[in-house]
């Protein structure tokens, strides 16, 4: 059953009741104010939830103490639908854009209450839209696939809007304590101590009494007039060079970067009620990870760690999904000796164990080369003997990056499909130096596809991970017969490409540990059915985010 939900605009909402062929069968409106209260009492019949836009719809639910099981989130599957190759030649494909295709709503945070919504302006027709995305899944390709993937996308889109609810665990006073510790005293319309300290150096050390480190151009002048012959700012140039201001310039450059990213500022502006609560963008980047609007959430630096901590008599649950991409490799390639290096916690020791390569950074590096397409270094100079000792993951890989070469788009597992290559086709009738242009675009191209059906494919992993995550937790915590509040449950909080933070009461934090490990064995059933790979997770209970490794 299906549950279409549309504002016609003012104070009002269109429901409309659908059954499991999206034939109607009840519609009527209520007030926004009865909303919640009614979309509880209908979650009790397990619907799927239509509407334009989770980070519209939802939060406001959240806010009523209402959660709901699925969704469809109509303008993400309309994106993914428009572009998937799997679509091509079906009427979504062809049709001219509309409003369905522009960019979702956002909700900013206007108060300690959350998720004060603008009066939207009226929906286009959800019931239309759901029709024939349903149609178009149905003549793809590849139906069941993308049903998995829309569906896939949709839970992550109600994850996203349910961890920046309940927020990120974060104790204000630690945080001051790790910036005052690294930055010296804060100090009012100046830099913290330590970093005005550091300007000092590097004035002497230049003979530059005005120089701005902070200014890019300005610094490189005062650099260049000290005989330095750089032609940037970034530290990757400045460790080459051998003077007096490397040091001092190197470490204000760090320091600056946790000023900016995460000093004082960003606590006041993303840290209240002792929460962090990120604007998180599902699907945000084209194969499929997620983006961040707001907070910095997926940028989350080392030193800051120490100020995420679990509330008195609770726990937090990290665990992070071990060499996830090679893992994925192996299950979409079917290269069964990859596989069997994965059977190992850690496979690239396990790569070690079978003599593919001599040590574990060999085993690292060449994996990483083959899956980004690193010809120069370590890299490189691995990638002939990881080649031989996993042809099929490596040929999967390399018809990717061929196909890329040739201007050809490539897909994910599920079919999230990479942007046209075009502009990377050979073309015999350029000049010579447009042809070398044209064969380093198309080199440049390959990479890109060769690492978008890897990097793709492990984010529907994620999703698949988290999805059944999200149920296995709720159902820890009662389930629908269980009156707590979200935030009174296991719950998710945290989420970093192959990383997840769960905030638990301390008696279930096994319980949650244990789902975490099922959760990620059962995303790869989802995807794979019963390809021989295992996706190993490293599993920490914890006080304190810094301790979990």
């Amino acid at each position: 059953m299906f549950i279409a939900l549309s504002s016609p605009g003012a104070d009002l909402v269109d429901a409309v009741t659908l059954d499991a062929d999206a034939v109607e069968t009840a519609r009527e409106q209520l007030t926004r104010a009865a909303l919640p209260a009614w979309v509880a009492q209908r979650e009790r019949e397990a619907p799927r939830w239509v509407w334009a836009d989770t980070q519209r719809w939802y939060p406001p639910l959240l806010a009523a103490g209402v959660r709901v099981a699925r969704c469809v989130d109509l303008r993400m599957c309309r994106t993914l639908l428009r572009n998937a190759a799997a679509t091509a030649g079906t009427p979504l494909a062809d049709a001219p854009r509309d409003a369905w295709d522009a960019p979702p709503a956002t909700a900013e945070p206007a108060s300690d209450t959350l998720f004060e919504l603008e009066q939207p302006v009226p929906d286009d027709d959800p019931v239309a839209e759901l029709r024939l995305q349903r149609a178009t899944i149905e003549a793809s390709a590849t139906p069941g696939k993308l049903a998995l993937l829309t569906a896939a996308d949709s839970v992550g889109a109600l994850v996203a809007a349910e961890m920046r609810f309940a927020g990120l665990p974060w104790d204000r006073d630690r945080h001051d304590r790790i910036l005052t510790e690294l930055l010296g005293r804060r100090l009012p319309g100046a830099r913290p101590e330590r970093m005005e300290a550091l300007v000092g150096q590097i004035r002497v050390a230049l003979d530059d009494h005005d120089v701005n480190p902070d200014s890019a151009p300005a610094l490189l002048k005062s650099l260049q007039r000290a005989g330095l012959r750089v032609s940037s700012t970034s530290r990757w140039e400045l460790a080459e060079i051998e003077h007096p201001v490397v040091a001092p310039l190197t470490a204000y450059k760090k320091l600056s970067r946790l000023f900016t990213a995460n000093g004082w500022s960003w606590l006041d502006a993303w840290v209240r009620g002792g929460r962090f609560r990120p604007v998180y963008v599902p699907a945000g980047v084209v194969t499929g990870r997620w983006a961040s609007d707001g907070g910095g959430a997926l940028q989350l630096p080392k030193q800051v760690r120490g100020a995420v901590v679990a509330d008195p008599g609770w726990k937090l649950v990290v665990a992070d999904a071990a060499q996830l991409e090679p893992r994925v490799l192996a299950a979409m390639s079917g290269d069964a000796a990859m596989a069997r290096a994965g059977r190992a916690h850690d496979l690239y020791q396990g790569m070690v164990d079978t003599g593919a390569v001599d040590d574990r950074n060999q085993a690292k590096y060449g994996m990483l080369g083959a899956i980004y397409g690193g010809t120069t270094g370590e890299s490189g100079r691995m990638r002939p003997r990881i080649e031989r000792a996993f042809p099929r993951a490596m040929a999967f890989v390399e018809d990717a990056a061929r196909a890329g070469e040739r201007g050809e788009r490539v897909s994910t597992w599920l079919g999230r499909t990479s942007p046209p290559g075009g502009e990377a086709g050979y073309d015999e009738t350029r000049s010579a130096e447009d042809l070398d242009r044209t064969r380093s675009g198309q080199r440049a191209w390959g990479r890109f596809t060769r690492n978008f059906v890897v990097q793709g494919t492990a984010a529907e992993w994620a999703l698949c991970w988290m999805g059944a995550l999200r149920r296995m937790l709720w159902q820890l915590g009662g389930g629908d017969d269980d009156p707590r509040a979200l935030t009174e449950r296991p719950h998710l909080v945290f989420f970093l490409h192959d990383e997840l933070i769960v905030h638990t009461p301390a008696e279930q934090a096994d319980e949650v540990a244990d789902a975490l490990r099922e959760a990620a064995a059962e995303a790869g059933r989802i995807l794979f059915g019963g390809a021989p790979v295992d996706f190993a997770l490293s599993v920490a209970v914890v006080d304190s985010y810094a301790d979990a490794k």
